[in-house]
C-alpha cells in the first residue's frame, strides 16, 4: 500500500502543480482539504479525474462516502485499491 500511496502522492503535486511541495512532504494521514495540504473543491474535481484517467476508477456524485475516501492518502489509496480497473 506504500507504492500506492506515494503514487497518489506523486499524482496530487503533477496533477494539481504544486511546486512548492514534493510528494515526501506529503504527510499519508494528514487531511488533504482544509486545514491539511488546503487542496479546495476543484482540487479534488481535477483529482478525481486523474484517478479516473489513470486507474480507471469511476467517481459518483459527491456525497460524504466520497469526501471520506478523499480525506487523506491513506483512505485515497484503499479506495483506489478495492476501485481499480485491472489493467
Amino acid at each position: 500500500m506504500k507504492d500506492l500511496e506515494f503514487e497518489i502522492k506523486n499524482l496530487i503535486v503533477t496533477v494539481l502543480n504544486l511546486e512548492d511541495i514534493r510528494p515526501e512532504d506529503i504527510s499519508s494521514s494528514d487531511p488533504l482539504f482544509d486545514d491539511g495540504l488546503g487542496l479546495d473543491s476543484i482540487d479534488g474535481l481535477e483529482l478525481g479525474m486523474a484517478l479516473r484517467k489513470i486507474y480507471g476508477i469511476k467517481v459518483a456524485a459527491v456525497n460524504d462516502e466520497l469526501r471520506e475516501h478523499f480525506s487523506t492518502i491513506s483512505s485515497m489509496a484503499r479506495f483506489v485499491a478495492l476501485n481499480r480497473v485491472p489493467s
